[in-house]
C-alpha cells in the first residue's frame, strides 16, 4: 500500500513538472515563496528590508486573526478532551474529544495539522531567506533579531504539535522548485518523514537557545512580542515534558522570568475582567502576561461566539450550543476548594435556547474569553509559577516547602488559605495539591490535558471522571497508554507514505 502511494504521488510530480515547465519557464511575479527575481534571474524570497517586515507583520498576525488551531481546538483538546469541559455540541466533530473516540478522520485535528504546518512555512521562509536579502539598509542586528522572532514562533508551533502528536516532522528547510531535474533531491522536502519526539523538543529547545540572544527584550507595555522571555518561558515548559525534563533548568527560567520582571497581578480579575462600562477588556500587557494575542475595536476577537456571549455585543451569534462547556467535575472542585474568586472569573450562566447538558435556565459557560475585545493569554507567569513548583517537588533537588510557598502565594491571590501542615509533608500529597491548583488556576486556558500527560495522570483521572461526573457523554474506550498522543489526520498520512500513525488508531 506504501509503495502504491509513493508512486501516485510521484507520478503527480512528475505530470505537474511535466506540464507546467517550471524549469524553462522561471518565476517573474509574486508567489507564496517568492518575490519574484533578481536582474540575473535568481529568485529571492524577500526583496527588501520592508518585504521582510511584512512577513514579519503576517507571522504575528497568525496570533491575532488566524485562532482556530493554536486557541479555540487546543481547548477542545486540553478541556473537552481532559476533566475540565463536555464539547459542548452534538457535532460529529468535537464529541469524540468527550468519549474517547477520537479517529484520524476527525476532521479538527485536520484542520490543526494543516495550519500548524502553515504556520512553520511562514517562519521558514524568514528564517532560511532573511541573511540573503540584498538590501543594506536591513542591518545585521535587525536580521537577527526578526530571525530570532521567527524561530519564537516556530518553536511555539513545534511545541503545540509535539504535545499533540508526538513524533512529527520538524522541518526546517524551504523545499525546493519541482522540475525534472530536481524532483528527487526536493521530494523529500515536500514529503517529509517523522522526526522522533526528542527530535522535535531538541529543535525547540535549540530554536529557544538561539532567540534568547537575538530576540527582543520584553516590553511591559507591549506583550504582543516574541521576546526574549517568550523563549525563557517556553524552555520551562520544554523542560519539564518527559523527553528533554531536566528540572533544573525549569527552575533557572523562572527565576530568570522574575528577575525580567514578571510578576503575579494583584488582583486575578485583571487577567480576564472588564472595563467599568463593559465597553473594553480590563487590562492588557499585565505584569503577569508573557505573551498575547491582543484585540481591539474595529479588529476584534471573533472566538468569542464559539464559547459564549460577547459582553460588548450581548445577543451576537448567541443561537446556538457552544463549545467547552464547564463540566460538574470542574465546578465541584471549584466548590470543593471554596474557589470562588476563580471559578467566578472561569464560569459564568447564562439562559439559553438549547440544554444538552444544563437546564436551559441556568446553563454555565466558559468565561475567560468574554469580549472581541479581549486578549488572549498564550503564556502567563502563573503557569511558570507553578511549573517551579512541580520542579521543586519531582526534581533532584526536593524542597517541598519552596513548592508550598509557590502554591500558597498563588492560593493567597484568590483568598484561600495555605495548604496544610498535612498536605505539605509527603511529596505526592504535594503533587496531589499541585495539580489541584493548576487546574483551577489555569482552567479554559489549554493545559489540564498536557498536565495530565506530562505527570501521566492520563488513565487513573480519566478513567473515573466518567463514573462520578453524571452530565459527561457515556465513556466509548477506556483511556490507556496509547491515549497519550492523539491520532495523526489520516488524509496526511494517505498523502505521504512516511508519516506512521500513533499506536492505538
Amino acid at each position: 500500500m506504501l509503495r502504491t502511494v509513493y508512486n501516485f504521488f510521484f507520478l503527480c510530480l512528475v505530470l505537474l513538472v511535466t506540464s507546467c515547465s517550471l524549469n524553462r519557464d522561471p518565476l517573474d511575479s509574486f508567489s507564496d515563496v517568492t518575490e519574484g527575481v533578481d536582474q540575473s534571474g535568481q529568485q529571492v524570497a524577500f526583496k527588501d528590508k520592508a518585504a521582510v517586515q511584512n512577513h514579519l507583520q503576517t507571522i504575528y498576525r497568525q496570533m491575532r486573526d488566524r485562532q482556530e488551531h493554536w486557541y479555540v481546538d487546543l481547548l477542545l483538546i486540553a478541556d473537552a478532551h481532559a476533566d475540565n469541559a463536555y464539547a459542548g455540541t452534538t457535532g460529529a466533530e468535537v464529541v469524540p474529544f468527550e468519549n474517547n473516540t477520537i479517529e484520524g478522520s476527525n476532521s479538527v485535528l485536520l484542520r490543526d495539522w494543516n495550519r500548524y504546518m502553515e504556520d512553520i512555512a511562514k517562519a521558514n521562509l524568514l528564517i532560511v531567506n532573511i541573511d540573503s536579502v540584498d538590501d543594506n539598509a536591513l542591518t545585521t542586528a535587525e536580521r537577527a533579531q526578526m530571525k530570532g522572532e521567527a524561530k519564537i514562533f516556530r518553536a511555539l508551533v513545534l511545541f503545540d504539535m509535539v504535545r499533540i502528536w508526538g513524533d512529527i516532522p520538524v522541518i526546517t528547510t524551504i523545499a525546493g522548485d519541482i522540475t525534472s531535474e530536481t524532483i528527487g533531491d526536493v521530494y523529500d522536502d515536500y514529503f517529509p518523514a517523522q522526526n522522533t519526539e526528542l527530535e522535535a523538543y531538541l529543535q525547540i529547545e535549540k530554536d529557544c537557545l538561539e532567540a534568547i540572544e537575538t530576540a527582543p527584550q520584553s516590553s511591559a507595555s507591549d506583550k504582543t512580542l516574541f521576546s526574549k522571555s517568550v523563549a525563557k518561558a517556553l524552555l520551562a515548559k520544554v523542560y519539564a515534558e518527559k523527553p528533554l525534563r531536566d528540572y533544573n533548568k525549569v527552575i533557572q527560567y523562572a527565576d530568570e522570568l522574575a528577575a525580567d520582571g514578571f510578576e503575579l497581578t494583584t488582583d486575578y480579575n485583571d487577567l480576564f475582567g472588564m472595563n467599568a462600562a463593559i465597553t473594553d477588556t480590563k487590562m492588557r500587557n499585565t505584569s503577569e502576561s508573557i505573551l498575547e494575542a491582543q484585540f481591539f475595536s474595529g479588529n476584534g476577537n471573533w472566538a468569542t461566539w464559539m464559547f459564549g456571549r460577547d459582553l460588548t455585543n450581548y445577543d451576537n451569534s448567541f443561537t446556538w450550543a457552544k463549545w467547552i462547556t464547564p463540566s460538574r467535575d470542574l465546578i465541584k472542585a471549584f466548590n470543593d476548594q471554596g474557589d470562588a474568586v476563580r471559578m467566578n472569573e472561569s464560569i459564568v450562566y447564562y439562559a439559553t435556547s438549547w440544554s444538552n447538558y444544563y437546564p436551559s435556565s441556568n446553563y454555565p459557560f466558559m468565561f475567560k474569553l468574554r469580549s472581541a475585545y479581549s486578549s488572549i493569554i498564550k503564556l502567563r507567569y502563573a503557569d511558570i509559577l507553578l511549573l517551579k513548583a512541580e520542579a521543586l517537588i519531582q526534581g533532584p533537588s526536593q524542597n517541598l516547602a519552596g513548592a508550598a510557598q509557590i502554591i500558597d502565594r498563588v492560593r493567597a491571590r484568590v483568598e484561600l488559605p495555605p495548604l496544610t501542615s498535612v498536605v505539605k509533608s509527603s511529596p505526592e500529597s504535594m503533587l496531589t495539591a499541585l495539580l489541584t491548583e493548576r487546574r483551577l488556576e489555569l482552567a479554559f486556558e489549554g493545559q489540564r490535558w498536557f498536565d495530565l500527560v506530562r505527570l501521566d495522570k492520563v488513565e487513573p483521572v480519566m478513567n473515573a471522571v466518567y463514573g462520578k461526573d453524571s452530565g459527561r457523554i457515556k465513556q466509548v474506550y477506556p483511556f490507556n497508554s496509547a491515549s497519550y498522543r492523539l491520532p495523526i489526520p489520516q488524509t496526511v498520512i494517505d498523502q505521504n507514505p512516511k508519516i506512521v500513525q500513533n499506536p492505538g488508531y
